[in-house]
C-alpha cells in the first residue's frame, strides 16, 4: 500500500519516523535496541532515508515510538502547516470584536491539557528507555 495524498505526492514514511522520533527525544541507537540486535544505529539512519518502508518494520517502529501506523503513513509537512495556519485564521477571525462585544470561540478540547498529556508521556517513555539502558548495561 502506498500512502498519497491528493496531489499524488508521496509521504516520505521514514522522514516521519525521524520526525516522531525526535520529537519524542529517542536517539536512534535506543531505537535500534529496542528493534533488535540485528539494527545499529547506521541501519536506523538509512531506514530514516527510506521513502517507503516494509508494513512489518513500520509496525514495529510504530508500537515503540507508542504512535499510530496511520501517523507515520500520513504526516505530511504541507496539510500540517495547513491546517494549523487555517487554525489560527479560524482563531483569529472567532476572536474579533464585533460591536463592542467578543465573538465566542469554543474549542472542543483544552490545548493545554493536550500538551500536559504529550509532555507526560513523553517523560514516561524516556523513563521506560532509561530504565531499558541501565538492564543492558546491568547485563555486561
Amino acid at each position: 500500500m502506498t500512502d498519497r495524498n491528493m496531489t499524488d505526492k508521496i509521504i516520505h514514511q521514514g522522514r516521519n519516523i525521524k520526525r516522531f522520533r525526535e520529537m519524542l527525544g529517542i536517539k536512534q541507537e535506543a531505537l535500534a535496541f529496542e528493534l533488535g540486535e540485528e539494527w545499529n544505529q547506521k541501519k536506523i539512519s538509512l531506514l530514516e532515508q527510506k521513502e517507503l518502508i516494509e508494513n512489518n518494520i513500520l509496525d514495529q517502529v510504530a508500537k515503540i515510538l507508542k504512535v499510530p501506523v496511520e501517523a507515520i503513513e500520513n504526516f505530511d509537512e504541507d496539510s500540517a502547516i495547513n491546517i494549523i495556519a487555517s487554525t489560527f485564521h479560524d482563531s483569529a477571525v472567532a476572536n474579533t470584536f464585533t460591536d463592542g462585544a467578543q465573538a465566542n470561540f469554543n474549542c472542543t478540547f483544552n490545548p493545554l491539557d493536550k500538551m500536559v498529556e504529550l509532555y507526560e508521556r513523553m517523560l514516561q517513555q524516556q523513563k521506560e528507555m532509561i530504565d531499558k539502558l541501565e538492564k543492558l548495561i546491568q547485563g555486561k
